[in-house]
């Protein structure tokens, strides 16, 4: 049964089987390149995954909100004028997207929901983002609502900062509306202006076949608890003040050495990381529209070494994952996300992804690490009605 039936069956035993429900889609996405670049201004290049969050969702004549999680097997209840800031647990991400749309002036009444999703949680594939980008889709086809593809996504984020109280940038909810079948979606995060660039890598084919992306989830769950992303950000932000600049974006390539003079060793090498991330950000799109894997490969591995040894975000797990993976004949691979865990994408010909795989397996269990997971991914559409 496909998770579009299972939201429909499940919204039938919330609502009722005369209740009439749509099915709406929204996209976990990962990050081909471009990390802690998005809160300096910078450049990102997300695409969005075939795992989703799949929502079944029909309005509701009175001010009621009815939420069903498939996947937890819980249910909430509440109302609209009921509806206040929390981080109250899974069902804050949906409820909250009322809360943000009403705040924002926009008419919205009550609704049954019925979630079910297979983005993976706290591998750094945005499976919050989803949730609330599937709902601000259902939400705007039920009532009705004229909103932007990109103001949707802003809508979702002030779902996770004010309402959740995740202090997340926008990209996440950004990349699973905005993102387009086979394409990955180029961000200015300061101008918010984007570009979908091809990303068809069986377009690439040579003798051996075409290529792909693969997931390797490391099982490692990051958590940024201890501090260490804000340690990161903060940072950046002294950088700024030492440099006099708005925020590091404003630092281009070619006038990095003369920055790195001017700081501090403790905060140097977070500015190179940031500096040289957002330049491989732009190369990699370069490389895109001219298909050259190969060269975005070694972005790919450039970026590694520099979250690595630059930005001290990665930890043992996904450098093994990384270097079994190259071993193996990958082009390049890369931890993705916040750090300290989470995923590895190895780009790679279809016919090694299998080698890849099993030897990141074999590796991990030899030293002892979680069994990973892995997938193929394509990029994906981003948030639809089915």
């Amino acid at each position: 049964m496909s998770l579009d039936d299972v939201v429909l069956a499940a919204h039938a035993t919330l609502a009722g089987a005369d209740s009439a429900p749509g099915v709406w889609v929204a996209p976990g996405r990962i990050n081909l390149i471009g990390e802690h670049t998005d809160y300096n201004d910078g450049f990102v290049l997300p695409f969005a995954l075939p795992q989703a969050a799949h929502l079944a969702a029909s309005a509701r004549e009175d001010d009621q909100i009815r939420i069903v999680s498939v996947d937890l097997k819980e249910r909430f209840e509440t109302r609209l004028t009921d509806l206040a800031p929390n981080n109250d647990g899974w069902h804050s991400y949906l409820a909250g997207v009322f809360w943000a749309l009403r705040e924002a002036g926009y008419q919205v009444g009550g609704a049954d929901l019925a979630l079910a999703s297979d983005v993976p949680i706290g591998a750094g594939l945005s499976s919050s983002a989803a949730i609330e980008c599937a709902v601000v889709a259902a939400l705007c086809d039920l009532y009705h609502l004229d909103i932007a593809p990109m103001e949707r996504a802003k809508l979702a984020r002030v779902t996770e900062n004010a309402y959740v109280g995740a202090p997340t940038g926008l990209m996440d909810q950004a990349a699973s509306t905005l993102c387009t079948l086979d394409h990955a979606l180029f961000m200015d995060c300061r101008t918010l202006a984007v570009e979908q660039i091809p990303m068809d890598l069986n377009a690439a084919a040579g003798p051996n076949g075409g290529y792909a992306i693969l997931v390797i989830d490391t099982m490692t769950r990051h958590s940024h608890a201890d501090g260490e992303y804000g340690s990161r950000r903060a940072a950046c932000e002294e950088a700024c003040r030492i440099l006099g600049v708005p925020a590091l974006r404003d630092v281009s390539a070619t006038g990095l050495p003369a920055a790195l003079a001017q700081l501090p060793t403790a905060i140097a090498p977070r500015v190179r990381h940031i500096v040289t991330e957002n330049q491989r950000v732009l190369d990699a799109c370069e490389a895109l529209r001219g298909g050259d894997l190969t060269r975005l490969g070694a972005l790919m591995t450039a970026s590694h070494a520099s979250m690595r040894d630059d930005y001290e975000i990665t930890e043992v797990s996904v450098d093994a994952a990384v270097e079994t993976a190259l071993a193996q004949g990958a082009l390049g691979a890369r931890m993705t996300g916040g750090g300290f865990g989470g995923c590895v994408l190895a780009l790679a010909r279809l016919d090694q992804l299998a080698a890849i795989a099993e030897a990141v397996t074999r590796e991990f269990a030899e030293r002892g690490f979680h069994t990973p997971v892995t997938f193929v991914a394509r990029a994906e559409s981003g948030a639809h009605r089915v």
